[in-house]
């Protein structure tokens, strides 16, 4: 039984189905990735998930978790009860700010931290998960669950605590394998914003983009490689664009078996 359908529970899900486990997944939403995902391809990826003998349980609920001798059992909000040999929940985290807040360093969604990941007291300093930080690329603050982020801030700090007065801007990625399928993302993914597929093969080979007050403010490399330097380039310096302006071109870049290249408003990624 795998509770949450989201980055965690998807990645877990598709792993234990992979060995052999027949697989249960709750979540509250209607599709698998439906906070990520444009709409299609959240319904996509859970028809890929019921094609690989996952039984889907969307927009419900466990309200409860009984142990009975050797087997877990889960109540859900509607009354169904279902029996497991074991219950993984992804449901998201609560910060640990509690040592941050007793020691009276500035918290919102996580620990406050400057350019240099200094926090409201200059001589401690915070990365990784709980950090909160402001990124130029995207004009926001964010706080980042994702290893990318964790390995690179916590460099930097340590960089920066040891002496050097060097400047967070960097643009973390996050990646997943769900099966045959995998991405690489970039920025603000969030599916309740506007987006433009650009397909190669639809839903199975191609470059999502996430749209914002007229900019590019997240890049999803679907089942697309070794390009997210060029999503982050791409949504540092892109100017006003459009649904309109995402053109696909593709165009082989020798005449030997090359990968083709999608143009996407200048040539960004290359299809593996």
């Amino acid at each position: 039984m795998v509770i949450g359908g989201g980055f965690i529970g998807s990645e877990i899900a598709a792993s234990l189905a992979l060995h052999g486990n027949k697989v249960v997944m709750i979540f509250p939403g209607k599709n698998i990735g439906g906070r990520l995902f444009p709409q299609a391809l959240a319904q996509f990826v859970s028809s890929v998930y019921e094609q690989k003998g996952v039984e889907l349980l969307p927009g419900e609920e466990v309200v409860a978790l009984e142990i009975r001798d050797d087997e877990r059992v889960l109540k859900t909000r509607d009354g169904r009860e279902i029996i497991a040999d074991g219950v993984v929940a992804g449901i998201g985290l609560e910060l640990n700010v509690e040592l941050a807040q007793a020691a009276g360093l500035k918290t919102e969604d996580g620990i406050v931290v400057d350019e240099h990941l200094r926090t409201s007291r200059p001589d401690i300093y915070s990365a990784g998960d709980v950090a909160s930080f402001y990124n130029p690329a995207l004009g926001k603050r964010l706080r980042v669950e994702h290893e990318d982020n964790a390995n690179s801030m916590g460099r930097m700090a340590g960089r920066n605590m040891a002496g050097k007065s060097e400047s967070y801007n960097h643009l973390p990625f996050f990646y997943s394998d769900m099966f045959h399928l995998g991405y690489e993302a970039v920025g603000e993914v969030d599916s309740r914003l506007e987006t433009f597929a650009d397909w190669k093969k639809p839903n199975e080979e191609g470059v999502v983009y996430y749209l914002k007050e007229g900019r590019v403010c997240a890049v999803l490399l679907w089942n697309v490689w070794e390009q997210v330097e060029a999503a982050r380039k791409l949504i540092t310096e892109s100017g006003p664009v459009g649904a309109g302006n995402l053109v696909v071109q593709r165009f082989d870049v020798c005449p030997r078996e090359r990968p083709p290249v999608i143009d996407s408003l200048a040539n960004h990624f290359a299809f593996d």
